[in-house]
């Protein structure tokens, strides 16, 4: 079964895709979209940190001042945002409805803080945005050592970043554990090639593609 086509009317349920820094999200969230380039469309989050190398405003993040960003938070122009390490993360509700407007399956990459936020904003909470509720997929890594390999591996973070982003990770892997009901499926990243085949079944089934 191939699901819709490009044409037809799309699931309403934005996806959310979730989980630690450096586990992968980006890289499955890039093959998927290669292989179904009419099917999703990202929303592209803001944050007021600085861009790292290779990183495109617009593409990867809105890169915003904190001040400008905080008064659009103000003004309820986000679905939801967090602080994290420092700086503000969100997700506008521009960025989702010019994905949804193009007829395509809105993608949300949001930390667990946001997934609940996003929940009550799709489910009624937020008066500027009339969705379904979202459908969450949490990519967690098979360790915390596995996990610490691969942001070293990056080459771009400081050991003082690194052990912020692991401390963030495990206080995500603890709400996976206390919170399952936010997640509606959670994938293992323990060889890329099989979650990327995992999560492309779970698209399928659930009529993304």
């Amino acid at each position: 079964m191939n699901g819709p086509g490009p044409t037809e009317t799309p699931p309403t349920r934005p996806l959310i895709v979730c989980g630690p820094s450096g586990v992968g999200k980006s890289v499955i969230l890039k093959k998927v979209f290669a292989e179904f380039p009419d099917r999703f469309g990202f929303s592209v989050s803001h944050t007021t940190r600085k861009p790292r190398e290779g990183e495109k405003d617009g593409v990867d993040y809105h890169f915003a001042e904190k001040e400008e960003m905080q008064k659009d938070i103000d003004l309820g122009l986000f679905l939801e945002h967090a602080e994290v390490h420092g700086n503000l993360y969100g997700t506008s509700v521009m960025a989702v409805k010019s994905v949804l407007d193009s007829g395509r399956n809105c993608v949300l990459d949001v930390d667990v803080q946001g997934v609940e936020s996003l929940r009550k904003a799709f489910s009624g909470g937020n008066d500027k945005v009339q969705f379904g509720s979202p459908f969450c997929v949490f990519i967690t890594p098979p360790s915390i050592d596995t996990l610490e390999e691969r942001l070293r591996g990056r080459g771009s973070e400081t050991e003082e970043t690194l052990q912020k982003r692991l401390n963030t990770a495990k206080k995500e892997l603890q709400i996976l554990e206390q919170k399952p009901h936010l997640f509606d499926r959670v994938l293992v990243n323990d060889d890329l090639d099989k979650v990327i085949e995992k999560f492309t079944a779970i698209l399928r089934e659930m009529a993304y593609v």
